[in-house]
């Protein structure tokens, strides 16, 4: 394995730059916490593109949000890539007693992450080749999915 390395980030650009980074390098799991989703750029063919690869591959991809409205309504790509991949896509939504929580991350393989200390703000910091570091965003990503439940189905209907 390569040696760890960390990279501090301030800029929309920089973040997007790095969550490609680890979603472009995860075979196995993508884990994704954030309020909303807005910065995440989930409707861009790019990213779409990431994404099909990544679960054509085998990869699982698990998101946690308060609420998908704005994938709902900003990232038409998103649905689609539900429907077509819907046994390795699942999206859960938090209940009111966590919503407080404003942190934002990727985790990518276990080995990988992107991470905002606060989803209002774009500093943070990525970490590659870093399974130390993704071990207590793990445990919480695990703790947020048991508080909350399915949503973001690829029809209205959630079928």
């Amino acid at each position: 394995m390569a040696e760890p390395t960390i990279q501090r980030f301030d800029t929309r650009a920089a973040f997007q730059r790095l969550l490609a980074d680890v979603m472009a390098r995860a075979t196995v799991s993508l884990d994704l916490f954030d309020p909303d989703f807005a910065l995440f750029r989930l409707g861009d063919p790019d990213v779409d593109a990431v994404l099909r690869r990544f679960l054509r591959g085998g990869g699982r991809l698990r998101l946690a949000m308060h609420g998908g409205a704005h994938i709902e309504r900003h990232c038409p790509r998103f649905p689609r890539l539900l429907r077509d991949h819907r046994h390795r896509v699942e999206c859960r939504i938090t209940h009111k007693g966590i919503r407080h929580l404003t942190d934002s991350f990727c985790i990518g393989d276990a080995r990988d992450i992107v991470r905002r200390c606060h989803s209002d703000h774009l500093r943070g910091e990525a970490a590659f080749d870093a399974p130390q570091e993704t071990g207590v965003p793990r445990e919480r990503f695990s703790a947020i999915w048991e508080e909350s439940q399915p949503g973001l189905f690829p029809t209205t209907t959630g079928l």
